[in-house]
Protein backbone atom coordinates (compact mmCIF):
# COMPACT_ATOMS: atom_id res chain seq x y z
CA UNK A 1 0.00 0.00 0.00
CA UNK A 2 1.51 3.37 -0.70
CA UNK A 3 2.12 6.00 1.28
CA UNK A 4 -0.68 9.03 2.29
CA UNK A 5 0.17 12.00 -0.14
CA UNK A 6 0.00 14.49 2.89
CA UNK A 7 0.51 13.95 6.34
CA UNK A 8 -3.37 14.63 7.10
CA UNK A 9 -3.62 11.55 5.21
CA UNK A 10 -1.16 9.89 7.56
CA UNK A 11 -2.99 10.89 10.61
CA UNK A 12 -6.16 10.23 9.60
CA UNK A 13 -5.47 6.59 7.93
CA UNK A 14 -3.88 5.70 11.30
CA UNK A 15 -6.38 7.48 13.40
CA UNK A 16 -9.09 5.29 11.31
CA UNK A 17 -7.21 2.12 11.69
CA UNK A 18 -7.00 2.58 15.44
CA UNK A 19 -10.73 2.77 15.58
CA UNK A 20 -11.42 -0.25 13.37
CA UNK A 21 -9.14 -2.87 14.31
CA UNK A 22 -8.06 -1.90 18.10
CA UNK A 23 -11.51 -0.34 19.11
CA UNK A 24 -9.71 2.32 20.51
CA UNK A 25 -11.89 5.02 22.39
CA UNK A 26 -13.12 8.41 21.31
CA UNK A 27 -10.81 10.19 23.72
CA UNK A 28 -8.08 8.04 22.94
CA UNK A 29 -7.99 8.80 19.45
CA UNK A 30 -9.09 12.54 19.90
CA UNK A 31 -4.96 12.80 21.83
CA UNK A 32 -3.34 10.72 19.13
CA UNK A 33 -4.87 13.27 16.72
CA UNK A 34 -3.72 16.50 18.97
CA UNK A 35 -0.31 15.24 18.96
CA UNK A 36 0.54 14.09 15.55
CA UNK A 37 -0.98 17.48 14.56
CA UNK A 38 1.59 18.62 16.85
CA UNK A 39 4.24 16.72 15.64
CA UNK A 40 3.00 17.38 11.74
CA UNK A 41 3.20 21.33 12.07
CA UNK A 42 6.41 21.05 13.38
CA UNK A 43 8.03 18.35 11.03
CA UNK A 44 6.53 20.79 8.03
CA UNK A 45 8.62 24.09 9.62
CA UNK A 46 11.81 21.81 9.21
CA UNK A 47 10.82 20.76 5.73
CA UNK A 48 9.60 17.22 5.86
CA UNK A 49 7.34 15.01 7.17
CA UNK A 50 5.98 11.53 8.54
CA UNK A 51 7.71 10.36 5.21
CA UNK A 52 11.19 11.92 5.34
CA UNK A 53 11.47 12.44 9.21
CA UNK A 54 14.61 10.65 10.97
CA UNK A 55 15.50 9.39 14.26
CA UNK A 56 17.22 12.77 14.46
CA UNK A 57 13.96 14.68 13.45
CA UNK A 58 12.28 12.70 16.34
CA UNK A 59 14.83 13.05 18.95
CA UNK A 60 14.98 17.09 17.97
CA UNK A 61 11.07 17.30 18.54
CA UNK A 62 11.13 16.09 22.12
CA UNK A 63 14.03 18.17 22.99
CA UNK A 64 11.42 21.17 21.64
CA UNK A 65 8.64 19.92 23.34
CA UNK A 66 11.04 19.81 26.91
CA UNK A 67 11.95 23.08 25.79
CA UNK A 68 8.15 24.54 26.01
CA UNK A 69 7.87 23.57 29.23
CA UNK A 70 5.51 20.39 28.90
CA UNK A 71 5.61 17.89 31.44
CA UNK A 72 7.60 14.29 31.13
CA UNK A 73 3.60 12.95 31.09
CA UNK A 74 2.71 14.99 28.12
CA UNK A 75 6.23 14.16 26.37
CA UNK A 76 5.70 10.41 26.91
CA UNK A 77 2.44 10.56 25.48
CA UNK A 78 3.72 12.48 22.47
CA UNK A 79 6.06 10.06 21.74
CA UNK A 80 3.96 7.18 22.36
CA UNK A 81 1.41 8.70 19.48
CA UNK A 82 4.62 8.91 17.59
CA UNK A 83 5.85 5.24 17.81
CA UNK A 84 2.37 4.29 17.30
CA UNK A 85 2.26 5.95 13.65
CA UNK A 86 5.22 4.42 12.41
CA UNK A 87 4.60 1.06 13.64
CA UNK A 88 1.66 1.51 11.72
CA UNK A 89 3.29 2.97 8.89
CA UNK A 90 5.87 0.40 8.92
CA UNK A 91 3.57 -2.80 8.71
CA UNK A 92 1.54 -0.72 5.92
CA UNK A 93 4.73 -0.31 4.09
CA UNK A 94 4.31 3.35 3.51
CA UNK A 95 8.40 3.11 4.70
CA UNK A 96 10.59 0.70 5.30
CA UNK A 97 12.31 1.60 8.70
CA UNK A 98 10.72 2.83 11.81
CA UNK A 99 12.81 5.80 13.25
CA UNK A 100 10.91 5.84 16.39
CA UNK A 101 11.46 2.72 17.86
CA UNK A 102 14.92 2.85 19.58
CA UNK A 103 13.88 6.27 20.88
CA UNK A 104 13.75 5.47 24.48
CA UNK A 105 11.00 8.09 26.44
CA UNK A 106 11.49 10.37 29.66
CA UNK A 107 9.43 8.41 31.59
CA UNK A 108 6.36 9.71 33.49
CA UNK A 109 6.31 12.20 36.87
CA UNK A 110 5.07 9.30 39.38
CA UNK A 111 2.27 11.14 40.80
CA UNK A 112 0.18 9.31 43.74
CA UNK A 113 -3.41 10.05 42.78
CA UNK A 114 -5.49 12.28 45.06
CA UNK A 115 -8.02 10.19 47.10
CA UNK A 116 -10.78 10.66 50.00
CA UNK A 117 -11.19 9.29 53.58
CA UNK A 118 -14.67 7.67 54.13
CA UNK A 119 -15.58 10.94 56.24
CA UNK A 120 -15.59 13.06 53.22
CA UNK A 121 -17.34 10.37 50.94
CA UNK A 122 -19.87 10.16 53.71
CA UNK A 123 -20.56 13.71 53.25
CA UNK A 124 -20.12 13.84 49.84
CA UNK A 125 -22.89 11.16 49.39
CA UNK A 126 -24.96 13.45 52.20
CA UNK A 127 -24.72 16.18 49.82
CA UNK A 128 -26.42 14.61 47.12
CA UNK A 129 -29.31 13.57 49.15
CA UNK A 130 -30.21 17.09 49.74
CA UNK A 131 -28.67 18.79 46.41
CA UNK A 132 -31.14 19.89 43.42
CA UNK A 133 -33.59 21.88 42.35
CA UNK A 134 -36.68 19.35 42.15
CA UNK A 135 -37.09 15.80 44.11
CA UNK A 136 -36.37 14.18 40.85
CA UNK A 137 -32.66 16.15 40.88
CA UNK A 138 -31.95 14.87 44.21
CA UNK A 139 -32.74 11.22 43.40
CA UNK A 140 -30.52 11.60 40.16
CA UNK A 141 -27.65 12.84 42.21
CA UNK A 142 -27.96 10.49 44.48
CA UNK A 143 -27.78 7.58 42.27
CA UNK A 144 -24.86 8.87 40.59
CA UNK A 145 -22.94 9.89 43.34
CA UNK A 146 -23.47 5.90 44.71
CA UNK A 147 -22.96 4.53 41.73
CA UNK A 148 -19.90 5.85 41.08
CA UNK A 149 -18.13 4.97 44.75
CA UNK A 150 -20.00 1.55 44.89
CA UNK A 151 -18.43 0.63 41.40
CA UNK A 152 -15.43 2.65 40.45
CA UNK A 153 -16.66 3.51 37.20
CA UNK A 154 -15.16 6.19 35.54
CA UNK A 155 -17.46 9.38 35.17
CA UNK A 156 -17.83 8.56 30.51
CA UNK A 157 -18.83 4.78 31.82
CA UNK A 158 -21.45 6.56 34.29
CA UNK A 159 -22.75 9.04 32.48
CA UNK A 160 -23.48 6.88 29.51
CA UNK A 161 -24.90 3.58 31.12
CA UNK A 162 -27.86 2.32 29.19
CA UNK A 163 -30.92 2.38 30.91
CA UNK A 164 -31.66 -1.66 30.25
CA UNK A 165 -28.65 -2.53 32.49
CA UNK A 166 -30.09 -1.19 35.21
CA UNK A 167 -33.75 -3.03 34.77
CA UNK A 168 -34.80 -5.70 37.56
CA UNK A 169 -33.26 -5.07 40.83
CA UNK A 170 -29.78 -5.87 39.63
CA UNK A 171 -27.15 -6.89 41.79
CA UNK A 172 -24.47 -6.63 39.36
CA UNK A 173 -23.83 -3.87 36.12
CA UNK A 174 -22.09 -4.31 33.45
CA UNK A 175 -20.14 -2.00 32.28
CA UNK A 176 -18.79 -0.93 28.58
CA UNK A 177 -15.68 0.16 29.37
CA UNK A 178 -12.71 1.14 27.36
CA UNK A 179 -11.59 -0.34 23.86
CA UNK A 180 -15.02 -1.90 24.10
CA UNK A 181 -14.84 -4.07 26.58
CA UNK A 182 -17.02 -5.38 29.27
CA UNK A 183 -17.11 -5.82 32.89
CA UNK A 184 -19.53 -6.80 35.96
CA UNK A 185 -19.11 -4.69 38.87
CA UNK A 186 -21.52 -5.63 41.71
CA UNK A 187 -23.52 -2.99 43.38
CA UNK A 188 -24.12 -1.76 46.76
CA UNK A 189 -27.37 -2.19 48.81
CA UNK A 190 -27.66 1.63 49.04
CA UNK A 191 -26.34 1.93 45.31
CA UNK A 192 -29.14 -0.64 44.28
CA UNK A 193 -31.61 1.52 46.42
CA UNK A 194 -30.65 5.08 44.77
CA UNK A 195 -30.88 3.18 41.72
CA UNK A 196 -34.42 1.70 41.85
CA UNK A 197 -35.41 5.32 43.50
CA UNK A 198 -33.75 7.01 40.40
CA UNK A 199 -35.38 4.30 38.06
CA UNK A 200 -38.61 4.59 39.06
CA UNK A 201 -38.37 9.03 39.06
CA UNK A 202 -36.79 8.61 35.83
CA UNK A 203 -39.51 6.10 34.13
CA UNK A 204 -42.72 8.08 35.11
CA UNK A 205 -40.69 11.46 33.67
CA UNK A 206 -40.07 9.50 30.29
CA UNK A 207 -43.88 8.65 30.84
CA UNK A 208 -44.92 12.11 30.90
CA UNK A 209 -42.31 13.09 27.88
CA UNK A 210 -43.86 10.44 25.83
CA UNK A 211 -47.42 11.59 26.28
CA UNK A 212 -46.15 14.87 24.44
CA UNK A 213 -45.02 13.49 21.80
CA UNK A 214 -41.43 13.32 22.28
CA UNK A 215 -39.07 10.33 21.78
CA UNK A 216 -37.84 7.60 24.96
CA UNK A 217 -34.11 7.77 25.79
CA UNK A 218 -32.18 4.66 26.04
CA UNK A 219 -30.00 5.92 28.87
CA UNK A 220 -30.10 5.67 32.07
CA UNK A 221 -29.10 9.57 32.83
CA UNK A 222 -30.94 10.95 29.88
CA UNK A 223 -30.53 14.52 28.38
CA UNK A 224 -32.12 16.77 26.06
CA UNK A 225 -28.33 17.77 24.98
CA UNK A 226 -26.34 16.43 21.59
CA UNK A 227 -25.20 13.30 23.02
CA UNK A 228 -28.44 12.24 24.80
CA UNK A 229 -27.25 11.90 28.11
CA UNK A 230 -25.95 13.75 30.77
CA UNK A 231 -22.40 15.11 30.10
CA UNK A 232 -18.75 14.66 31.37
CA UNK A 233 -18.61 18.45 31.94
CA UNK A 234 -22.03 18.82 34.12
CA UNK A 235 -21.25 16.12 36.30
CA UNK A 236 -18.01 17.66 37.14
CA UNK A 237 -19.68 20.57 37.79
CA UNK A 238 -21.97 19.17 39.78
CA UNK A 239 -19.50 16.76 42.12
CA UNK A 240 -17.92 20.37 42.57
CA UNK A 241 -20.83 21.58 43.82
CA UNK A 242 -21.49 18.76 46.27
CA UNK A 243 -18.30 19.19 47.55
CA UNK A 244 -18.92 22.64 48.54
CA UNK A 245 -22.15 21.63 49.86
CA UNK A 246 -20.83 18.44 51.90
CA UNK A 247 -17.86 20.81 53.51
CA UNK A 248 -15.22 19.16 51.51
CA UNK A 249 -12.36 21.57 49.89
CA UNK A 250 -13.88 21.40 46.02
CA UNK A 251 -9.85 21.40 44.89
CA UNK A 252 -9.72 17.44 46.52
CA UNK A 253 -12.83 16.63 44.74
CA UNK A 254 -13.42 15.32 40.54
CA UNK A 255 -15.21 12.07 39.20
CA UNK A 256 -12.19 10.29 39.01
CA UNK A 257 -11.19 11.07 43.00
CA UNK A 258 -13.94 8.66 43.91
CA UNK A 259 -12.66 6.51 41.98
CA UNK A 260 -9.69 6.82 43.38
CA UNK A 261 -11.28 6.60 46.79
CA UNK A 262 -12.83 3.35 45.76
CA UNK A 263 -10.16 1.29 44.71
CA UNK A 264 -8.06 2.97 48.44
CA UNK A 265 -11.28 1.74 50.87
CA UNK A 266 -11.55 -1.59 49.19
CA UNK A 267 -7.08 -1.93 49.42
CA UNK A 268 -7.69 -0.72 53.21
CA UNK A 269 -10.40 -3.15 53.88
CA UNK A 270 -8.38 -6.01 52.58
CA UNK A 271 -9.00 -7.14 48.82
CA UNK A 272 -6.62 -7.96 46.83
CA UNK A 273 -4.96 -6.14 44.06
CA UNK A 274 -6.04 -8.22 40.69
CA UNK A 275 -9.75 -8.17 42.19
CA UNK A 276 -9.47 -4.81 41.99
CA UNK A 277 -7.82 -4.68 38.80
CA UNK A 278 -10.69 -6.11 37.12
CA UNK A 279 -13.36 -4.14 39.35
CA UNK A 280 -11.69 -1.03 37.54
CA UNK A 281 -10.83 -2.36 33.86
CA UNK A 282 -7.21 -1.89 34.04
CA UNK A 283 -5.36 -3.75 30.98
CA UNK A 284 -1.99 -4.53 33.89
CA UNK A 285 -2.02 -5.14 37.05
CA UNK A 286 0.83 -2.39 37.37
CA UNK A 287 -2.24 0.48 36.80
CA UNK A 288 -3.87 -1.02 39.94
CA UNK A 289 -0.30 -1.27 41.84
CA UNK A 290 -0.04 2.54 42.96
CA UNK A 291 -3.02 2.24 45.20
CA UNK A 292 -0.49 0.76 47.05
CA UNK A 293 1.58 3.44 47.53
CA UNK A 294 -1.17 5.93 48.67
CA UNK A 295 -2.01 3.39 51.20
CA UNK A 296 1.70 3.34 52.04
CA UNK A 297 1.92 6.65 52.35
CA UNK A 298 -1.36 7.36 54.35
CA UNK A 299 -0.57 4.63 56.85
CA UNK A 300 2.67 6.82 57.28
CA UNK A 301 1.04 9.96 57.91
CA UNK A 302 -1.14 8.26 60.14
CA UNK A 303 1.80 7.21 62.67
CA UNK A 304 3.43 10.44 62.26
CA UNK A 305 0.36 12.01 63.27
CA UNK A 306 -0.50 9.96 65.89
CA UNK A 307 2.71 7.86 67.34
CA UNK A 308 4.09 9.58 70.56
CA UNK A 309 7.63 8.78 69.49
CA UNK A 310 7.08 10.92 65.99
CA UNK A 311 5.92 14.13 67.56
CA UNK A 312 8.25 17.19 68.58
CA UNK A 313 9.59 17.17 71.99
CA UNK A 314 8.07 19.44 74.00
CA UNK A 315 10.54 22.11 75.85
CA UNK A 316 11.92 21.09 78.46
CA UNK A 317 11.77 17.27 77.45
CA UNK A 318 15.17 15.62 76.46
CA UNK A 319 13.16 12.62 74.78
CA UNK A 320 14.83 10.17 77.35
CA UNK A 321 13.63 7.47 78.98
Amino acid sequence: MSAPATQAQWIATFLEAQAAELGAATNTLLAYGRDLKDVAAWLERKRTGFAGATRDHIESYLIYCDGQGLSRATRARRLSAIRQLYRFAFEEDWRADNPAIQIRGPGRDKRLPRTLDVPEVDRLLAAARTAGRSPADKLRNTCLMELLYATGMRVSELVSLPVAAARGDPRMLLILGKGGKERMVPLSPPARAALADWLAARDAAETETLARGGRASRFLFPSRGKSGHLTRHRFYLLIKELAASGGVSPAKVTPHTLRHAFATHLLANGADLRSIQTLLGHADVATTEIYTHVLDERLSDLVLEHHPLARAAKPGQDGGG
